[in-house]
């Protein structure tokens, strides 16, 4: 009977404190983030209570398994011993990444939330990314670390592998170049504030918005929801667009290519009509202007400024296709044109008396009527 009682007591003792525990812990971090509600800390530490079971299960099972005196355990000791520790070793790790993770995610809400800059708080965001991503590799690697050194025999491996550190240190060096490169242009980007996630950037051609920035590499989402996948050693070494760099905020330009005769003050008036009518403007400038004339058209551009990229976008579109829509409504004869006419000949008395006025050859007309066009 002993035989029997003495392992459910080992293994049922341990269960059930543990979920005793674990109910106790839940409950006492709930009434704490009940009364501190501007601190987000205690309701996400509710979430490593699983890990704190784990650990605490096998702690417990660690420490009282000894206590079973059936054959079968008997025997397996050393193995079961092992097993133990092999997971109190891994649900240690879970739980303090968990711990970590909570951590640093209140304090980066707690920033967010008294933070009205847009910028800083897309620069936070992009650190405690890579933080976390930095703090569970080491986490990881720690873990496995320790695992291995519970086998017997790897104190002399490790005695070997540090005695061939020299050149193993040399070759790993020449094929992770790469590698390592990246990783040191992520601490760059991270702590360096040259790009972040959320800002508006503009590489090899492409217009997006920054994704997801890692160790080794940066994800890029354009207009049309393509992703482009960017090692992040590109963006210390070559030059791109950051638009958002100075803050949200942009101005945009639509150009008109238009004829000479073209309303260039009823043309301020309709731009000014047109913005009043977009929500994408955010009413702190405009402008109209004649930055360019050529021999037959002249070049008008059109100022709007609005809160972000995307808003920029709208409303030069928006100013673009309304403006062209009404110049070819009210004045078609704005709009670029090629003429086919017979040049007009120059007054007689501008030439001296001993020579003629040259008499223009015939023109070519491919077409009975002009051809017009958006320029």
């Amino acid at each position: 009977m002993e035989n029997v009682l003495r392992p459910l007591t080992v293994v049922g003792g341990s269960v059930v404190l543990t979920l005793l525990v674990g109910w106790a812990v839940d409950r006492l971090l709930r009434r704490v983030d009940d009364r501190h509600p501007e601190t987000p800390l205690w309701g996400m530490l509710r979430r490593c209570r699983l890990p704190l079971q784990v650990v605490l299960l096998g702690g417990l099972l660690r420490a009282s398994y000894g206590e079973i005196h059936q054959p079968l355990v008997r025997d397996r000791s050393a193995g079961i011993g092992h097993i133990l520790s092999l997971v109190l070793i891994g649900a240690s790790a879970w739980l303090v990444t968990r711990i970590v993770s909570a951590a640093v995610e209140s304090t980066y809400a707690r920033y967010a939330s008294s933070t009205r800059d847009p910028a800083r708080v897309r620069r936070v965001r992009t650190q405690v990314t890579l933080i976390m991503r930095i703090v569970t590799a080491v986490v990881a690697v720690v873990a496995v670390a320790a695992m291995l050194l519970t086998f017997p025999g790897m104190e002399k491996v490790g005695t070997s592998m540090l005695a061939s550190a020299g050149i193993i240190g040399i070759v790993a060096g020449v094929a992770a170049q790469s590698t390592l490169g990246n990783l040191f242009a992520g601490f760059q980007i991270a702590f360096g504030d040259m790009v972040r996630i959320g800002d508006t950037v503009v590489v090899d051609g492409e217009w997006g918005m920054v994704e997801e920035v890692t160790l080794t590499f940066l994800a890029v989402r354009t207009w049309d929801e393509r992703r482009i996948t960017m090692p992040v050693s590109y963006f210390t070494s070559k030059p791109f667009e950051n638009w958002s760099r100075g803050g949200a905020q942009m101005t945009g330009t639509v150009f008109f290519h238009l004829d000479h005769s073209a309303p260039v003050a009823l043309m301020r008036e309709k731009l000014l009509e047109i913005l009043e009518d977009c929500p994408a403007w955010d009413r702190r400038d405009w402008s109209l202007a004649v930055t360019d004339t050529t021999p037959s058209t002249i070049q008008v551009r059109a100022v709007v400024t609005a809160k972000d990229a995307d808003d920029v976008w709208t409303a030069r579109c928006t100013v673009r296709e309304q403006m062209v829509a009404w110049l070819c409504e009210k004045h078609p004869y704005a709009l670029p044109r090629i003429a086919t006419s017979a040049a007009s000949l120059p007054p007689s008395d501008q030439w001296p008396a001993h020579s003629s006025a040259p008499v223009p050859g015939p023109v070519p007309v491919q077409d009975d009527s002009p051809r017009t066009g958006r320029g």
